[in-house]
């Protein structure tokens, strides 16, 4: 279909001009009606995030997305594009997205006035219409507004009171679309004061200049409650205009989690990697136990990313053990969560209490609480999170003696398959509990069942565990303090 290149053409097409957020309800609206996804790949917000973006939207409101790092407000705000029309006409060569149907410029209202309707005009696809600001302490009024341009006034030899020296900022230039925010309070106050005409009487005024430009934009915001007293704040009468503030969360499900992680993580391997459904469940519950523990700065938050980063640590640490074995297919082992803490190290703030302890420390803290965790909630009759004295391992019992013996299970990161099988079946009464109380399919989900009862025991003080390089031992607590002493 051949598109209208002259405004003549363009008012025989029967074309209308529709302000930008009533473009956006439009869309919404038609998305709705048909039943279709409104925000593919966000996950969670079915039933609290998403409907109030709805709403807002539908209210024609400019909204700020308020919540801490990683939880997906950049990706939402940048999908609001997919709700503007594919294309839109605009007069040919304007600095901002004229309408051919409304020049606001004084050089378009003279080339309208010149040409008539043989007014050439151009189509803006929707992707040109989202622009989108980090906001940073350096950003000035010109960025976002504009100021007046020397080169241009001396090129064009004009008056510097001509409105043609003007360049125009970012905020003029996302004229007819949605132009977004990141990180909103860390805009200098200055800076905040210079969008408050935007927002309510929708102009711009540069340097005093008597130019009243009549802007059609959408305004989105994001926020981290963290920067309202780290690093700054959105002053008053700017909040009071922004119609909308909508709150985003977390996961509130280790399901939703698993989900966010799987659809973002890289694992698409050389080889094949196997990584079962517990130890996606147990990073996921690493994310959680990291944000409800003391150690960590709460107001900071724990990013989605960090789940991410750490599925795709464990593939890489279960696909390296496979290379050196040269193996073609390699499976992810319960001691792969250890070795792969350095996707959590760089992704957590800590207080002071968990600074004193250690960054690597509190990663394997982490871990083993997640580990414990999931054991004790799965295996460990009368176990409650907070009670472990109700706990009873009586069923564990003929593991337990196996290594009160003086039998010891000595582990390897870079162990080759086979005498990784080898050295878990040696382990008294370990295989049968595991067959009768976790029902395990096929060898290699036995396998990995059975170093996590281990690792459970570990972590619920019955067994004792000692790294030294690559080596993991786990002995029985008496053996251990004797081989202390003899050290």
């Amino acid at each position: 279909m051949t598109r209208p290149r002259t405004l003549r053409e363009l008012k025989e097409s029967g074309w209308q001009d529709l302000p930008v957020k009533d473009e956006l309800r439009r869309n919404m609206i038609a998305r709705l009606r048909a039943g279709e996804p409104l925000f593919p790949g966000i996950v969670g917000y079915d039933k609290t995030v998403i409907p109030q973006i709805v709403s807002a939207v539908l209210a024609r409101h400019d909204f700020l997305l308020l919540g801490l790092r990683g939880q997906a407000k950049t990706r939402i705000i940048r999908q609001l594009a997919t709700y503007l029309d594919e294309y839109i006409p605009v007069i040919e060569g304007s600095a901002i997205n004229e309408s051919p149907m409304q020049p606001i410029t004084r050089r378009s209202r003279e080339l309208a006035a010149e040409m008539g309707e043989d007014l050439p005009i151009t189509w803006l696809h929707r992707d040109q219409r989202y622009q989108e600001k980090l906001a940073t302490p350096d950003v000035s009024i010109a960025d976002l507004i504009g100021d007046i341009d020397p080169i241009k006034a001396v090129s064009k030899k004009l008056d510097f009171s001509d409105e043609e020296v003007i360049h125009y900022g970012i905020i003029p230039r996302s004229n007819r679309g949605i132009f977004a925010i990141n990180e909103l309070p860390d805009l200098q106050s200055r800076i905040q004061v210079g969008l408050l005409n935007i927002m309510e009487e929708k102009d711009i005024q540069i340097r005093g200049f008597p130019v009243r430009l009549p802007l059609d934009v959408a305004l989105v915001f994001t926020a981290n409650p963290e920067d309202y007293t780290n690093r700054g704040n959105i002053i008053t009468p700017l909040k009071d205009r922004i119609d909308a503030q909508i709150l985003t969360h977390y996961p509130e499900s280790i399901e939703d989690a698993r989900r966010i992680t799987e659809q973002e993580a890289w694992t698409e391997r050389d080889l094949d990697v196997t990584v079962s459904p517990l130890l996606r469940e147990l990073i996921e519950q690493v994310a959680l136990e990291a944000r409800e523990s003391d150690f960590v700065d709460k107001s900071s938050g724990v990013s989605a990313r960090m789940a991410i980063s750490y599925l795709e640590t464990l593939y890489s640490t279960a696909e390296m053990r496979a290379f050196q074995d040269g193996s073609h297919r390699a499976m992810a082992r319960v001691s792969d969560l250890f070795q792969s803490i350095t996707a959590l190290t760089g992704k957590i703030e800590l207080v002071y209490k968990g600074e004193q302890e250690g960054i690597t420390n509190v990663a394997l803290h982490l871990v083993g609480r997640a580990l414990k965790e999931a054991f004790n909630s799965r295996y460990v009759p009368g176990y409650k999170r907070g009670r472990d004295r109700k706990a009873d391992f009586s069923a564990f019992q003929p593991v337990i003696e196996w290594f009160e013996s003086g039998n010891t299970l000595d582990l390897e990161t870079n162990m080759p398959h086979d005498e990784y099988a080898r050295v878990l079946r040696e382990v008294g009464g370990l295989e049968a509990i595991v067959k009768e109380m976790a029902k395990p399919k096929g060898e290699e989900e036995t396998l990995l069942m059975m170093e996590f009862f281990i690792e459970g025991l570990h972590q619920n003080f019955l067994l004792t565990k000692r790294i030294v390089d690559a080596r993991i031992r786990y002995t029985d607590a008496v053996s251990f303090m004797m081989n202390e002493i003899s050290d």
